[in-house]
């Protein structure tokens, strides 16, 4: 099969032929018809993820239908529509069974610890726990987003953030986790305000639901706490940087929430005197359980929250290597999506 191969960190990745996947006991290999192009992505190739080890094929955010399925998995067969989390779980360790998979002790990710996903194909492990069935009147470029930024920003924005109706919710980057969490904040009531450096990504966010779009800088969190009268109850931090969680913070009013969505893959330095003086809470999210999904399907399936939206670019496997390196001077505002059967786009 075709693949996106990276044999070095940070050197421009090849699309070459590898091994075509064949399903152990209790995986399945699908067919992939679209994958997600994620900011984490380019956190693996640049050598930020320890879990990562080259050389491998990146992806981890994808749709698509089982090809075939190895002993002891019941229950699913080929042609079967599917996404996963990033997140496979085992189902067995202490998280597993209290149905917190999204803290699996013994995860595994395509993409990241095994092969993924900008690929033809890929095995995908421990099915039984980790596949989510896809309605068919879902776009495969709309399911794509499922396996990681929207389930992420979900779970962020509901479980986590316990987001509520009337609210002043603030988020803080708008990329794809970004702009889910205003699209899913806005979605149940809560007043919005978009934070970035793009006017394109701000636009877009003001196009999904956001209030007010902010420009990120120095006087960010003096902005919020005036157009807020006080300050957020809720905000996220869907970057991942410490000037960012530290804006997030100082923009929320007392008592307020502070989700970290976005990774922190250096140590970072913060005034943590406002979570003591104002009460604050300060909590982490990480991915989405493949059981909290139907509520997510049940949203998109009502035209709630409207995925397809996001996705401002569509490729095929030969343009990933350009589009990941693009991504270390910033990317296109949006989503893009990747689909392995497309050809390339002319020169």
């Amino acid at each position: 099969m075709r693949a996106v191969l990276v044999e070095r960190f940070g050197a421009r990745p090849e699309v070459t032929d590898v091994p075509d996947p064949v399903p152990a006991g209790g995986e399945v290999v699908l067919r992939v018809e679209a994958t997600g192009l994620c900011r984490s992505d380019w956190h693996g190739w640049q050598g930020h993820d320890p879990g990562v080890a080259v050389p491998y094929v990146p992806g981890h955010e994808l749709a698509g239908v089982i090809e075939a399925a190895g002993a002891g998995v019941h229950g699913w067969r080929p042609g079967d529509r599917v996404t996963v989390p990033f997140i496979c779980a085992c189902g067995s360790c202490p998280p597993c069974r209290a149905g917190q998979q999204q803290v699996c002790l013994d995860q595994e990710q395509p993409g990241f610890t095994r092969w993924g996903s900008f690929a033809e194909y890929v095995a995908i492990p421990r099915a039984q726990h980790n596949l989510v069935a896809l309605p068919a009147g879902l776009s495969w470029t709309a399911a794509a987003s499922l396996g990681c930024r929207l389930a992420t920003a979900y779970r962020a924005v509901r479980s986590v953030g316990q987001a509520a109706a009337g609210e002043w919710m603030a988020v803080f980057g708008c990329g794809g986790v970004g702009l889910s969490a205003v699209m899913i904040g806005a979605a149940a009531g809560t007043r919005v305000i978009a934070v970035d450096v793009s006017q394109l990504a701000l636009a877009l966010a003001r196009r999904h639901g956001a209030e007010h779009a902010v420009p990120a800088g120095d006087g960010t969190a003096e902005q919020i706490r005036q157009l807020t009268g006080g300050g957020a109850q809720l905000t996220v931090d869907a970057a991942g940087s410490g000037q960012v969680a530290q804006a997030a913070l100082r923009s929320l009013r007392p008592r307020g929430r502070h989700v970290q969505a976005g990774l922190l893959v250096s140590p970072v330095r913060l005034d943590a005197s406002p979570l003591i003086a104002g009460e604050l809470q300060w909590l982490g999210s990480h991915g989405m359980a493949a059981h909290e999904y139907p509520a997510l399907l049940a949203e998109i399936g009502s035209g709630a929250l409207r995925p397809a939206g996001l996705v401002t670019r569509v490729i095929g496997l030969d343009e990933v290597p350009a589009a990941l390196a693009a991504m270390t001077s910033g990317g296109p505002a949006g989503m893009t999506v990747i689909e392995p059967g497309r050809p390339a786009a002319a020169p």
